[in-house]
């Protein structure tokens, strides 16, 4: 089973997942009122949610891939079911924040790379599952564990309210100053 072979790659992720997922709840804990209080913003709790999603996506792949003689392909096929269906009640959800002009919908573009990440997860899991010896679609998985860290990582950041920073504003200087931040949700 290809499994085997990525065996330290999943303890170490299961570690930093478990990590991650402790430094969230203590970021959410310091500022509950951004995400939790009665004035938080609609996209601030789905930004919540999917950085957990993302960051217990991660967890439970890695956790199911330590199992011994377990197929991870199972584990990534179930947890990316469960992440498709977040992304799509996230988005019915953000559905009247967007109408109301609350929330632009460029705002909302991570949940359009965590559903990628979701669909790819799906259909490496389910080939991985039918072919438990295909290293292809075991990298897959793992690469998409990394990436489901990145977006986690991103979202956090954004959560916790940290400046925007990212290739076009690095390259183009198109940073908000921290009073235009505030408004943002």
């Amino acid at each position: 089973m290809a499994t085997e072979s990525a065996h330290e790659f999943f303890v170490a992720s299961a570690g930093v997942a478990g990590a991650l997922i402790g430094l969230l709840f203590v970021a959410i804990s310091v500022a509950p009122e951004r995400v939790l209080g009665p004035d938080a913003h609609e996209v601030h709790a789905v930004r919540a949610s999917a950085t957990l999603t993302a960051f217990t996506n991660a967890l439970t792949v890695s956790l199911f891939a330590l199992i011994p003689g377990f197929n991870a392909g199972g584990a990534a096929t179930f947890v990316a079911l469960i992440g498709i269906v977040f992304v799509v009640a996230a988005v019915l959800r953000l559905i009247p924040t967007l109408r109301d002009g609350a929330a632009r919908p460029i705002e909302l573009t991570f949940l359009v790379g965590l559903l990628t990440v979701f669909v790819l997860q799906l259909l490496a899991g389910i080939h991985l599952d039918d072919h438990p010896r295909d290293t292809g679609s075991l990298h897959t998985i793992c690469i998409l564990v990394v990436v489901c860290f990145l977006i986690g990582i991103a979202r956090a950041w954004e959560l916790v309210g940290g400046p925007h920073v990212g290739l076009w504003s690095s390259t183009f200087g198109s940073r908000r100053s921290s009073g235009d931040e505030d408004q943002r949700p």
